[in-house]
């Protein structure tokens, strides 16, 4: 009984860990800021180094709010097996351990503070609430902006005078978050079921 809860414990660090550096090592951030600048001529974002430093982390930041979301969301709800045991759901119990584990996990691997902890936690608890109520089974056209807080709040840190296509912009990298996300988590799945050589 004790080895899914391990191994549980196990996917929830090894994710925390994947997702912090796949976001830094695909560039999402950088490349949507950049081509944002680009498409829409706003170079002013970009000339003053610090600034822009400043930016790019306020954004990273909300990009890893997001990826976590949807990962979580993805990990607690996909069907966990056990060896030689039928599929199930993760039970509430279980997704609750997970999440934690993902965060503290996550703390761990960016050496935060406590404030910058209780900060992440209380706007990952944000982006999940907002999230859960506005989900809807319609699908968005592509030129339509995504009603998802990642996408509101990058849009007003990135050009909050040219809003609506600040929002368009961000719906795209959001798109490429949520599927980095959900390549994270299939890989997660796919590394349960094979055996580790020791």
């Amino acid at each position: 009984m004790m080895r899914p809860k391990v191994a549980s414990t196990d996917a929830a660090v090894q994710l925390a860990g994947r997702a912090a550096e796949a976001l830094q090592r695909e560039r999402i951030v950088p490349r949507f800021v950049d081509s944002y600048v680009v498409e829409h001529g706003r170079q002013g974002l970009q000339v003053h180094a610090a600034l822009y430093r400043d930016l790019l982390t306020l954004l990273q930041r909300e990009a890893l709010i997001a990826i976590s979301v949807h990962a979580m969301e993805l990990a607690t709800t996909a069907t966990q097996t056990a060896s030689k045991s039928k599929p199930r759901a993760m039970s509430k119990k279980e997704a609750v351990a997970f999440r934690r584990k993902y965060l503290s996990a996550l703390a761990r691997h960016q050496k935060w503070t406590i404030g910058d902890v209780l900060d992440f936690q209380k706007d990952f608890q944000i982006y999940e609430e907002l999230i859960a109520r506005s989900s809807s089974g319609r699908r968005r056209k592509p030129f339509e902006a995504a009603n998802h807080p990642f996408v509101d709040r990058c849009a007003f840190l990135l050009d909050s005078s040219f809003l609506e296509k600040a929002r368009i912009a961000a719906s795209r990298a959001l798109n490429e978050l949520e599927q980095l996300a959900e390549t994270l988590v299939a890989n997660d799945a796919t590394s349960k079921g094979t055996p580790k050589q020791s």
